[in-house]
């Protein structure tokens, strides 16, 4: 099945914004029906995320950050990620992020999947991965970020998605592939990265 009948091409494109992260653009673009409209969006380097599985005598907790993210302007709830640096290796830009924010190193990864965080407005694209036989060491973070991270249990962070206190949509995400994960639906291949 063909789906030239909802594909838009672009007529022009104006760069609206420059910036040392974002990239932003409005284009003027064909609609399938020949008529044009405006897109405004962001180009985005892309990001990974991750999943930390860390095993402790009373079952297993899950490692988390709390951080302040200005643009809503609240604490958030969220899995360790972060953005991929020029030309990184998703899994490389997993390990470093884990490291860096957390202190924790991983001796077994899993990639899940992709997803499309804002599919209306950017080109970001999350990577997935699950991280297991950790090991704690030193944080790294960069001199321009302030995060507090802790540990929970499944149970207790899909409350908290559940009662609205986790909005964040990657880590929702990143719920949903953990709650069927540990159901056994959706399986993992669990590699050593280099």
């Amino acid at each position: 099945m063909s789906d030239e009948h909802l594909i838009e091409h672009r007529v022009s494109q104006q760069e609206l914004l420059r910036g040392n992260f974002l990239h932003a653009f409005r284009d003027t673009v064909r609609l399938p029906n020949q008529g044009l409209a405006t897109r405004e969006y962001v180009v985005h380097p892309g990001a990974v995320m991750v999943i930390p599985l860390l095993d402790t005598p009373e079952g297993l907790r899950l490692v988390l950050e709390r951080q302040y993210r200005y643009p809503v302007g609240q604490v958030m709830i969220e899995f360790p990620a972060g953005k991929l640096d020029a030309g990184e290796e998703p899994g490389l830009c997993a390990q470093r992020e884990l490291m860096e924010e957390t202190g924790y190193t991983a001796r077994q990864w899993a990639r899940a999947g992709v997803l499309h965080p804002v599919i209306a407005y950017s080109t970001e694209v999350i990577e997935i991965w699950f991280a297991k036989d950790l090991t704690l060491g030193e944080r790294q973070l960069d001199s321009e970020e302030f995060l507090d991270v802790f540990t929970a249990t499944p149970a207790e962070l899909m409350a908290w998605c559940r009662d609205g206190q986790v909005t964040d949509a990657k880590t929702l995400t990143g719920v949903l592939w953990l709650q069927n994960m540990l159901a056994g639906s959706w399986p993992l291949t669990w590699q050593t990265l280099p």
